[in-house]
């Protein structure tokens, strides 16, 4: 299991406490300090689409210009995710093939008790 994020992000910390809490072996990637590159973003986007992977609810997103945020399509959003991965929705979990956004502990037990 890989879970992508950024250290101190709130949601990535009680995710990675979870995944401890249940014995659950992880390693992680911090997109600011191990980087984001094409590849993997597009990797991404193809397996949960852009729109899941942008984070609509953040600060970074409501600091972006009006035009911005109302023209975004699949293009500008990939190279406004290259750019600021602090958009990105977290945290991004690799497991078993399958990737998935974002924590709730009561769906992470049913998805992952098997990890």
């Amino acid at each position: 299991m890989k879970i992508y994020g950024i250290k101190n992000c709130d949601t990535v910390k009680k995710a990675r406490k979870w995944l401890d809490e249940q014995g659950i072996e992880h390693s992680f990637h911090d997109f600011k300090k191990d980087g984001l590159d094409d590849a993997l973003l597009q990797r991404l986007e193809q397996a949960v689409g852009w729109e899941t992977l942008l984070n609509r609810r953040g600060t970074t997103w409501r600091k972006l210009p009006d035009e911005v945020r109302d023209t975004i399509d699949g293009s500008s959003a990939h190279s406004l995710m290259l750019e600021n991965p602090s958009i990105i929705k977290r945290p991004v979990v690799e497991h078993e093939g399958s990737i998935s956004v974002g924590f709730k502990a009561d769906d992470w037990a049913q998805q992952f008790s098997n990890a």
